[in-house]
């Protein structure tokens, strides 16, 4: 259940304990310690336990056993504290010293024994031409400045030990070597996989639209000067119902339709004024007998007629156009202003519901959508999509598909072009990771890192195919049981 890692740290010792599976550190768990001098109990100390140690400063191997209680969790782990007799020797002389300055020494060390073996060389060949000259006081001078030089050179050497740090690095064969305060830091995550069957999915390139049963458009009928509600203008954002007032539209009459009115009026002036005199005709001569009751109907039928045309001219001008909302929801989109002159059809106002919307893909194989989808909102979180229906194929041998949003827009915005991952009839086994553990390594492959060791990890190369917006399948390169990185894998990527 447990994976534990404990450090020598002078007389003390440090406790690293992870969750097996995820690598999530265990706090505010009990634990205690059999050491070679007995029982004892470690402190929590944020993430990490510390244990009074005496004993690490003795150099050897020291058995230790280890019983955690997290919860109702309970384990019992044996480990073996190794502590080297040069690291002890080391702490012991200079506890303090820095690793820059000891890694400076060996550089110079290295440079005096390279100049002591290039001025070897030269010294013999000076005591070789002095011995020819028979300079014997030459030769004796070259012979001890060599030994001079040699001498130093060794001391240098001895003063200088190798100091082993506790770093994060990149290992020669590739691994990764990570210590668990590296761990902590970067927030390494891991789960254990296991092989499963999985529906193959296709990757279509879609776009979020309105559900056109929950939104609409505002739009004029005709042309004219925009005009607000009593109560103004909604905003943008703004929450209305269906049926809500949100604008008038007051008709602008151009100089020509008002000369073609004014023309119609005066018609119809003309020709109210001629019913009038027929129908005063038809009444005096229906009183007399010469003329029926039917026809004097019909006159004063066409003169009502008439009246109300004319009427209908005088109140045009002053009509206005009301604009209402044909839905309830947000308002989305608004390009209203007192006294701006709107066309026919000017799109006024768009109301959508954010609660309903819809996605529409374009599906260019033959493959058989299953019904189950989903895309990546922004945040990384997997959003659920539900099947509406498709169509034929369009332009470019498309086919439109669309999809329902289960759940509330998360991320999500009306326009936005989204991946849909879409669940075929095709079955097959695979590993199924997140899509965080697959990067890209420096040759262009797909790989994961594998937690081979409490602070090794191991890059595999992968074969991986699309599952759903927050997960892949892996097909190849890793093995059921293995525990993969599924957070922190770009940063261990980056460590040399």
């Amino acid at each position: 259940m447990f994976e534990l890692v404990a450090v020598a740290d002078g007389p003390a010792l440090k406790i690293y304990i992870d969750n097996f599976d995820t690598n999530e550190p265990v706090t505010g768990a009990m634990v205690s310690v059999e050491t070679p001098l007995g029982p004892a109990t470690a402190i929590v100390d944020g993430d990490i336990y510390l244990l009074e140690a005496p004993w690490a400063m003795e150099p050897g191997d020291h058995e230790l056993l280890f019983t955690l209680e997290a919860g109702a969790d309970i384990d019992f782990l044996t480990a073996t504290l190794t502590i080297p007799v040069g690291v002890v020797a080391a702490k012991t002389a200079s506890p303090n010293v820095d690793l820059r300055v000891l890694l400076a020494a060996f550089s110079q060390s290295d440079a005096v024994k390279m100049a002591a073996l290039g001025g070897t060389g030269f010294l013999l060949g000076l005591s070789v031409m002095a011995l020819r000259r028979r300079r014997i006081l030459a030769a004796g001078v070259a012979v001890v400045a060599l030994a001079v030089m040699v001498t130093t050179s060794v001391a240098v050497a001895a003063t200088t030990e190798p100091v082993v740090r506790d770093v994060a690095q990149r290992l020669p064969d590739g691994r990764i070597f990570a210590p668990k305060v590296a761990q902590r830091i970067l927030a390494i995550r891991t789960i254990s996989v296991g092989e499963a069957e999985y529906r193959r999915s296709v990757e279509m390139a879609g776009r979020v639209i309105p559900d056109p049963n929950a939104s609409g458009f505002v739009q004029t009928a005709i042309g004219g000067r925009l005009a607000p509600p009593p109560q103004g203008f909604p905003l943008i954002g703004s929450k209305v119902e269906a049926g809500q007032l949100m604008a008038l539209v007051e008709p602008s009459l151009a100089a020509a339709d008002q000369s073609s009115i004014r023309q119609s009026k005066a018609e119809l002036d003309q020709q109210i004024a001629l019913e009038e005199r027929q129908v005063a005709r038809y009444r005096s001569l229906a009183t007399a007998g010469t003329v029926p009751m039917a026809r004097l109907e019909e006159a004063e039928l066409t003169l009502q007629g008439l009246r109300n045309r004319r009427a209908a001219l005088d109140a045009l001008p002053m009509t206005a156009e009301p604009l209402v909302a044909p839905v309830a929801g947000i308002i989305s989109k608004a390009n209203a202003a007192p006294g701006l002159i709107a066309e026919t059809n000017t799109e006024v106002f768009h109301i959508i519901d954010p609660a309903k919307l819809w996605v529409e893909a374009s599906l260019f194989t033959n493959a058989d959508i299953w019904g189950s989808a989903s895309v990546t909102a922004a945040s990384g979180r997997s959003i659920q999509l539900s099947l509406i229906g498709s169509g034929f194929a369009e332009d470019g041998q498309a086919r439109p598909v669309k999809f329902r949003i289960d759940e509330p827009m998360v991320g999500l915005q009306v326009g936005q072009r989204v991946t849909v991952y879409a669940e075929t009839a095709d079955v097959t086994k695979g590993i199924g990771v997140p899509r965080d553990a697959v990067i890209r390594g420096g040759n262009g492959e797909n790989i994961v890192f594998v937690h081979v060791g409490p602070e090794l990890f191991e890059p595999r190369p992968v074969r991986v195919a699309p599952l759903d917006g927050g997960r892949v399948i892996v097909l190849a390169g890793i093995a059921e049981g293995d525990r993969v990185v599924t957070q922190g894998a770009e940063l261990l990527n980056q460590l040399r």
